[in-house]
């Protein structure tokens, strides 16, 4: 009885690391994905309107001193999180320049264009540019995401066995 409930808070303790593991990966990938929303947010939203249409909305909708520090701070943050993001996308570009693998800088080309650069572009599309299956492109994104989770999270973003 107590070897079975050994092994079985062993099994919980697994299944919870890999829970915690899947979770890092999916804050990643989130992050990849909404990283042109993010910048928009804190470098173009208000340049789309009216300095008036900006003030009026403002007044209506956050009268209150508490609402508009909310926002300020939620801005902030998002200003850390994109230079962040920023910063790890460099220094992942920079490992996959110094291993010398072409797979590697395909990696990163395609975590780029798929999701940093202005253009966005389909996986189709970046399938075809690099003479690669869509398959392979949705390899290279796990692959780079498993990598950028690491530099993003540190050692909380390596899967122990």
């Amino acid at each position: 009885a107590v070897k079975a409930a050994i092994e079985f808070l062993e099994k919980e303790k697994q299944k919870q690391q890999k829970e915690k593991r899947d979770w890092r990966l999916r804050n990643t990938k989130l992050l990849l994905k909404h990283y042109r929303s993010f910048v928009s947010h804190v470098e173009g939203a208000r340049d789309k309107v009216t300095a008036v249409e900006y003030a009026d909305v403002m007044t209506d909708l956050y009268s209150s001193e508490l609402a508009l520090e909310s926002i300020k701070r939620s801005r902030q943050r998002t200003i850390v999180m994109v230079k962040f993001v920023r910063k790890m996308i460099s220094v992942y570009q920079a490992m996959c320049e110094t291993s010398g693998l072409q797979e590697d800088l395909r990696r990163y080309n395609i975590i780029y264009e798929l999701y940093i650069s202005e253009k966005k572009q389909t996986v189709e599309e970046l399938a075809e540019f690099h003479n690669i299956e869509p398959r392979t492109v949705y390899n290279d994104v796990k692959n780079a995401v498993n990598t950028l989770s690491v530099l993003v999270f540190g050692v909380d973003g390596i899967e122990f066995n």
